[in-house]
């Protein structure tokens, strides 16, 4: 799974992604930062207790387990995560992010990056905007001072720029689809945008659902052959809602004068979207000073405190800078990147937990390991959706699966729920 950031330059996306995944990017106060795109992995809370929970409780019922010490660093928990983290049986689970260069105006032309910054969205699963809340930066990211941008206008180029992309991809073959509706009606309309779409991540129910908000936007359209461009360009506008919803990050939103992204937020949730106030500045400077030892910050927490080491050798600058992040996070409630992508991952794409194991007694890999993987699926999906999840030769080769948790035996279409144990049994 993929989640893009995109937006105008200068906004704060680089920040932003460097604060989620913890990596090293180029951060600085001028247009396209940002290149090439960059990719990295951020990670999230599970909703639900690692299931290595439940594994020690079983453990130790049956006295193979002493109960958890006060001396345990990890509050309990027993599994042996690949990727990730795993303490008091909070599972951290990975989403892939893309930090993509700045947007601007006219991109569907050639502007800017033109294009390139368009296709390297196509393969993203959802978006985030990163919107500078204060209105500190034009609308091509030059720094203008705050109030001086509305931010309603910065999310509304964005929308007029995929818009415009898909109408330019489906004016390209509109000649062909059109005989292709004069042919089969509807189900050839669907047919065809799906076959022009598929490579920016546009399914049939995408599709469906873009035309029925089509219908109701534009109740008699007339023949789809004799359509002029403001027709297609209504068209555009719901398929691009149906394949990338977006949702918002109100960055800045310290510096932001109150009220500041009010009637932006009213219109994002009017079309299904989310948006959240956010700070990648004090994201960044707090997981820097975790890193460092002074504080303890787990990711996305609404508060911090101090280590013994950071009350040992912070210095009174270190201090004030830590105590002004402490009143921003009361006064914010939180950074709010985290929380973001997380009811992105949960309500946008409705996922689920599932954890493979190949022993489904002691829920191990074959290296002995303990619940080594936690995997983000598509709620709905069957134990042999899984598999391919896992590795297309377990999904080809795929022969049963086993309910973990009840030592029971499911078979290929079996709908997983959140917080499987499942074991694949496949053909090697």
């Amino acid at each position: 799974m993929r989640i893009g950031l995109v937006g105008k330059p200068n906004v704060g996306k680089s920040t932003t992604f460097s604060a989620l995944t913890e990596s090293t990017v180029e951060i600085a106060n001028y247009p396209f930062t940002t290149i090439d795109p960059n990719v990295g992995v951020t990670f999230l809370p599970a909703d639900a207790p690692c299931p290595c929970q439940d594994l020690r409780v079983k453990k130790e019922a049956d006295g193979r387990l002493e109960s958890t010490s006060d001396t345990d660093d990890r509050d309990g928990s027993l599994c042996e995560p690949r990727t990730g983290s795993c303490n008091g049986f909070v599972r951290s689970v990975p989403v892939t992010l893309i930090d993509v260069a700045g947007l601007v105006p006219g991109a569907h032309d050639g502007k800017g990056r033109g294009n390139q910054f368009l296709n390297d969205l196509a393969r993203c699963d959802a978006l985030i905007q990163v919107v500078d809340a204060s209105g500190a930066t034009d609308i091509e990211g030059n720094p203008v001072g705050p109030g001086a941008c509305n931010p309603v206008d910065e999310h509304s180029f964005l929308v007029e720029e995929l818009t415009m992309w898909i109408h330019g991809i489906l004016d390209t073959g509109w000649n062909r689809g059109v005989r292709r509706v004069q042919a089969e009606g509807e189900k050839g309309l669907v047919l065809y945008l799906h076959s022009q779409l598929t490579g920016i991540g546009a399914s049939e129910s995408m599709v469906n659902a873009a035309i029925a908000a089509f219908n109701i936007e534009c109740p008699d359209p007339g023949l789809a052959w004799e359509w002029d461009s403001a027709t297609l360009k209504v068209l555009s506008h719901q398929l691009r809602r149906a394949i990338f919803p977006l949702c918002v990050a109100a960055n800045k939103a310290d510096e932001a004068l109150d009220g500041a992204w009010d009637a932006l937020q009213s219109q994002v949730e009017a079309e299904g979207g989310i948006l959240l106030p956010t700070s990648a500045d004090s994201e960044l400077a707090l997981r820097r000073a975790s890193q460092a030892g002074f504080i303890h910050y787990p990711a996305g927490a609404k508060s911090f405190t101090l280590t013994e080491a950071g009350e040992a050798n912070l210095n009174d600058a270190q201090r004030k800078g830590l105590t002004a992040l402490s009143n921003r996070l009361e006064r914010l409630g939180g950074t709010g990147l985290v929380e973001l992508v997380s009811r992105i991952v949960r309500e946008r794409l409705d996922r689920i937990v599932a954890y493979p194991v190949q022993d489904e007694g002691h829920w191990t890999d074959g290296d002995g390991r303990i619940l080594p993987d936690a995997l983000l699926v598509g709620r709905g999906t069957t134990a042999k959706g899984l598999a391919y999840a896992v590795h297309s030769d377990l999904g080809d080769g795929f022969i049963r699966a086993v309910d973990a948790r009840t030592g029971r035996v499911i078979g290929a279409e079996h709908e997983l729920g959140d917080n499987d144990v499942v074991k694949i049994v496949a053909k090697t």
